[in-house]
């Protein structure tokens, strides 16, 4: 069982930034895809971001060149710096360990608005 904790999340004006972590418990962190995934009100979750573990990223076109996925295998933990957000990134913010059938966080609240 790999547990995954989210942070970070908020309140921010437009054009803003916030920084998520997500801490997981699993072994062999590094080996694993990691990915963020969001959802807004009344929407499926969707792909935001991920980490295939070998160094290769991949973005949703939405948000290409304003977020950025990160991890510290060290610390076990996976990042997403959101810069220059719009009130279309409001969303409950998941972390995902393992890919879709893999673990799920419990989720962070981003809201984006003025």
């Amino acid at each position: 069982q790999v547990q995954l904790v989210e942070s970070g999340g908020g309140l921010v004006q437009p054009g803003g930034s916030l920084r998520l972590s997500c801490v997981t418990s699993g072994a062999w962190f590094s080996l694993y895809n990691m990915a963020w995934y969001r959802q807004a009100p009344g929407k499926q979750r969707e792909f935001v971001a991920g980490d295939d573990g070998s160094g290769r990223t991949g973005y949703a076109d939405s948000v290409k060149g304003r977020f950025t996925i990160s991890r510290d295998n060290t610390k076990k933990t996976m990042f997403l710096q959101m810069n220059s957000l719009e009130p279309e990134d409001t969303a409950v913010y998941y972390c995902n360990h393992g890919g879709t059938t893999g673990y799920w966080g419990q989720g962070t609240q981003v809201t984006v608005s003025s």
